[in-house]
C-alpha cells in the first residue's frame, strides 16, 4: 500500500547494492554493485587498498545501524588466477580465510551466473587472501544441493601448549592454521563449566577473548611461512567431543573483536582436520562432522598431504549449504552523524 514513488536518491549520496545470505545461520553480505574501484593486481593488494582507502565503507556495511556486531561481509573482486576474488570483512578488519563465505559465494556464482552451471557439479576457483580455494557445487535437475571446497594448506604449529590466562589460570590449547591461526581449546579438557551453546553465549566470548590475546602474547609461533600479511592469531575455538556420536565434534569459534561465528567456521575445521589427522585420529576413509553453537553443522575430511614450508600440511575438505535471504540497496546520506556506523553490546 505504501511506496517511496516519490523519492529519489540525491546524486551526492553513495549507493551500495548487495546481496544477503547465510551458512549455517552465519550472516554474509556479499558487496556488489556501487563499492568504490579498487587498485590492484591481487586480492591482498585490494585487501591493502580496501583497508586504507575505504574502511568508512567496511565500518559502515558491517557496524550499526546498517549491520550488526557479529555481521560478516565480502567484496567480490577481478582475479587474473581464479574466476573471482574475495576479500572478507568483519567487525574487526579483513579475514584472511572464510569457510562460511566461501561455501556461500560459490553457490552465488552458480545461482546467479557468474559461472557457467554444470551437471552434476559446477568447479570453481576462487582467489582468497591466503590463496586459490577449489569450490564444488553440487547440481541435480537444476537445483544447488550442496558445496564443498578444498582449502589452502593446514598445519599444525603446536599441541598441547600451555598458557597463563589473567582470571583463567592455564589453559591448555593447540595451535593450527587453516587460512587463519586459531587456538583450539578443548572445553572438557580444560575444566570450563560452560557448555557450549547459546545459554553461554557472553562467557564463551570472554573466555575467547582472553585466551586470544593470553596466546598473542607470548606464542611466537603465529608466523605464516610465506605471507607476514597472514602473520596473527584470528580467534579462539572450543571444541568438544561429542561421546555419543562417532567423529563429531562441537566447534565454536570467537573471532575478530568478540565475535560469535553462528556456523562451525570453515578454516577452522580445515585446522581441525589437520589436528586430527596429527594426531592419528582421521584416515582418508573417514568424515568428521562439526557442530556450531547454532546447532549447524560442516563436514570436514582429509584430501591429501602436502608440504608447506617447513611444514608439513594437509589440504581439508570442507562441505556445506548457504541460502539466500535478500537483496539491500543501502544509500549513504552525506550528512548523516553516524553514516560510518558504529557497535553497541
Amino acid at each position: 500500500m505504501f511506496k517511496l514513488s516519490t523519492f529519489e536518491i540525491p546524486d551526492d549520496w553513495l549507493t551500495i547494492e548487495t546481496i544477503e545470505m547465510h551458512t549455517g545461520g552465519e550472516p554474509l553480505r556479499v558487496i556488489l554493485d556501487g563499492f568504490p574501484e579498487l587498485k590492484g593486481n591481487s586480492v591482498l593488494e585490494y585487501r591493502s587498498y580496501i583497508r586504507r582507502h575505504f574502511d568508512h565503507l567496511r565500518t559502515a556495511l558491517m557496524f550499526e545501524p546498517r549491520g550488526h556486531a557479529d555481521m560478516y561481509g565480502v567484496v567480490v573482486t577481478p582475479s587474473e588466477i581464479a574466476d573471482f576474488g574475495v576479500v572478507f570483512l568483519h567487525n574487526e578488519g579483513y579475514s584472511t580465510m572464510c569457510g562460511h563465505a566461501t561455501i556461500a559465494v560459490a553457490k552465488l556464482a552458480v545461482e546467479a551466473g557468474w559461472v557457467k552451471k554444470v551437471e552434476p557439479e559446477t568447479k570453481i576457483l576462487i582467489e582468497a587472501p591466503c590463496g586459490v580455494l577449489t569450490a564444488y557445487v553440487k547440481v541435480e535437475d537444476g537445483r544447488i544441493q550442496d558445496v564443498r571446497f578444498l582449502n589452502v594448506p593446514s598445519y599444525v604449529v603446536a599441541l598441547d601448549q600451555v598458557v597463563e590466562v589473567p582470571g583463567l589460570g592455564q589453559v591448555r590449547y593447540d595451535l593450527a592454521y587453516g587460512g587463519a591461526f586459531y587456538a583450539y581449546v578443548d572445553r572438557a579438557k580444560n575444566n570450563f563449566s560452560f557448555q557450549l551453546n547459546p545459554h553461554h553465549y557472553q562467557q564463551i566470548i570472554e573466555y575467547g577473548t582472553k585466551i586470544k590475546h593470553a596466546v598473542i602474547a607470548v606464542d611466537e609461533g603465529i608466523v605464516h611461512p610465506f605471507e607476514s600479511d597472514l602473520s596473527f592469531l584470528y580467534g579462539t575455538i572450543f571444541t568438544e567431543m561429542d561421546e555419543e556420536k562417532p567423529k563429531w565434534s562441537r566447534n565454536v569459534c570467537v573471532f575478530a573483536d568478540g565475535e560469535v561465528d553462528r556456523s562451525p567456521t570453515g578454516s577452522g575445521v580445515a585446522g581441525r582436520v589437520a589436528i586430527h589427522q596429527k594426531r592419528g585420529e582421521l584416515t582418508y576413509e573417514e568424515v568428521m562432522t562439526f557442530e556450531s553453537i547454532t546447532g549447524s553443522t560442516f563436514r570436514g575430511s582429509l584430501h591429501k598431504e602436502v608440504d608447506y614450508g617447513k611444514y608439513s600440511a594437509v589440504i581439508p575438505k570442507v562441505e556445506s549449504n548457504a541460502y539466500i535471504t535478500g537483496y539491500q540497496t543501502f544509500v549513504f546520506d552525506p550528512d548523516d552523524p553516524v553514516k560510518s556506523g558504529f557497535i553497541l553490546r
